[in-house]
């Protein structure tokens, strides 16, 4: 089957679907997408090759439905290039070949972008359904939760992905801002797009269940699970993605000029530039002065370097300088190469972030005349970051001066981040409550939780946390009155049996039982209708 009859009506959304031998799942994920409430969309499908599909999609008749029918496999990258290449709505969203949406998914994030004009991609939450998958295929569904429901956060997403792309909708548009998906990459595809959409848009988290994936609890045969056992393929990817530079201008993201400091290329240097590559994941690229001769003997497969050619007898502030002139990113650091990025083995080995945090704190700082010191910085091995027209302005005052004295002079105020001024407050903050729950202190633990709620938001994920921690404190009046605000919003397996296990302490059986029935149901069923307590 090649291409199917296409709609006289330009479809609003178009759905991105890469199949690869699951001819046993794919129509269940194809009939769900064909069953949604809302009708303006395509949906192109591409069988990257593996198993024929003919007998599965061939009765297939919606004029919606697109088949590119191929029999070699390229990889997913190579086949939603494909799709988009054929898209024609002004919104795509995705679906895998083992996933299913609820009726109402498509309708929930068109509402969600048609509705604002701030931001241009939209996730909703998904249920895993962790199943076991029996001999002839079938998957029996043992559980459902709502592990992935966090707020977007732009600084957390260039470390790590918290939005599952099957959730995603966004604007077609911004492929021409982002490039297409990397077809070179063999794991986290999905993050590799999603980190490179926040460099121009905010992310709108819609706090509703509208879809599923599957866990299966024994060997999963996702792909992109059986390639991550390759260790060194997966870092190779992982630090891929953490370097990927789209076109400029990043609306959305700052930039760091790193200029590193060195004498000549060294061994020293060749590792501080591993060391950087392997721990940064905010937006870089190198800066490195030095002589033309030393810079062509320069071969490393650390990513976003620029060389800047400086004379052998230069000194350091005038190759500073020198680099100065080169950078564009929003912020400039001065990194000696014998700084230490990753601790002596024995030492506090604490290196995430190690430039992050002194990034974070220069983002959120309101004072003009402020900039950060990196942690571990001292006179004898001196690394900082500035803004860059701040730095450049105490060069060109102040450039008789070494560097440090230079912006001093400027009335630049220099100093370390204070601890509360790390990234990453709100996961340190969830990491002590589930601590503190480990020790059975689930009083301080529903603190922290309440704490973390009105400090980063979070609300749903939060209050489900909490109202599970007033359950094991046998406040079971609080957990079921904070359990049923939440499923008076959003509704979820997990926050129905919380409520359901505190109403039964309270002797109130006859709700109780209506609530376990309700987490059954949805238990069983693939319909968001089942997500709906107005019966309970």
């Amino acid at each position: 089957m090649t291409d199917n009859y296409r709609q006289t009506e330009q479809p609003l959304v178009t759905v991105l679907m890469s199949t690869y031998n699951r001819p046993q799942y794919v129509r269940h994920a194809v009939d769900s997408v064909l069953g949604q409430t809302y009708r303006n969309f395509e949906f192109i499908a591409v069988r990257d090759g593996g198993a024929d599909l003919s007998a599965v999609l061939g009765d297939i008749r919606d004029e919606r439905f697109i088949l590119i029918d191929r029999n070699e496999n390229r990889g997913k990258p190579h086949s939603l290039n494909q799709a988009i290449q054929q898209a024609r709505g002004k919104y795509v969203c995705y679906i895998d070949d083992d996933d299913i949406f609820y009726p109402h998914h498509i309708e929930t994030l068109v509402n969600a972008l048609e509705s604002q004009d701030e931001c241009h991609v939209v996730y909703t939450d998904l249920y895993k359904a962790h199943c076991r998958v029996e001999s002839d295929g079938r998957r029996v569904i043992l559980s459902k939760n709502v592990e992935v429901a966090r707020d977007f956060d732009r600084f957390s997403m260039f470390l790590f992905n918290h939005v599952l792309h099957v959730s995603l909708m966004h604007r077609r548009d911004l492929f021409e801002k982002t490039g297409l998906y990397n077809e070179k990459l063999t794991v986290m595809i999905d993050w590799d797009m999603t980190r490179r959409l926040a460099f121009f848009s905010d992310f709108l988290h819609v706090t509703e269940v509208t879809g599923q994936y599957y866990g299966p609890v024994d060997d999963c045969d996702r792909i992109s699970i059986k390639q991550r056992k390759s260790t060194e393929k997966y870092i190779m990817n992982l630090l891929t993605i953490r370097t990927t530079r789209p076109e400029k201008p990043w609306p959305k993201s700052g930039d760091v000029s790193m200029i590193v400091l060195a004498d000549r290329l060294d061994e020293q240097l060749k590792q501080q530039l591993l060391d950087i590559w392997s721990h940064t994941f905010h937006p870089y690229r190198i800066y490195l002065p030095l002589p033309s001769a030393e810079l062509d003997r320069l071969k490393t497969l650390v990513p976003n370097i620029t060389g800047v050619p400086v004379s052998s007898a230069s000194s350091f502030s005038e190759r500073v300088d020198a680099a100065v002139k080169c950078c564009d990113g929003d912020y400039i650091a001065v990194v000696p190469a014998d700084f230490k990025i990753v601790p002596p083995d024995g030492e506090d080995n604490d290196d995430i972030a190690w430039i992050e945090k002194s990034v974070n704190a220069l983002i959120n700082s309101e004072d003009p005349t402020e900039a950060f010191e990196l942690i571990g910085s001292n006179d004898r091995c001196w690394a900082a970051i500035f803004k860059r027209q701040q730095f450049k302005r105490a060069r060109e005052f102040f450039g008789h001066l070494p560097v440090k004295e230079s912006v001093l002079a400027a009335g630049i105020k220099l100093r370390e981040p204070k601890v509360e001024e790390y990234p990453f407050q709100f996961d340190n903050l969830v990491t002590c409550a589930e601590e503190a729950a480990k020790k059975g202190d689930f009083k301080y633990a529903s603190q922290i939780y309440e704490f973390t709620r009105d400090q980063y938001q979070n609300d749903v994920w939060m209050m489900t946390r909490c109202a599970n921690e007033l359950y094991y404190m046998a406040d079971y009046e609080n957990a079921a009155r904070l359990a049923a605000e939440i499923n008076a919003v959003r509704p979820s397996v997990s926050t129905i049996v919380i409520e359901a296990r505190a109403r039964r302490q309270m002797e109130d059986y006859s709700s109780a039982i209506k609530l376990f029935e309700k987490a059954e149901d949805i238990l069983e069923s693939n319909s968001c209708e089942s997500l709906k307590l107005n019966k309970v």
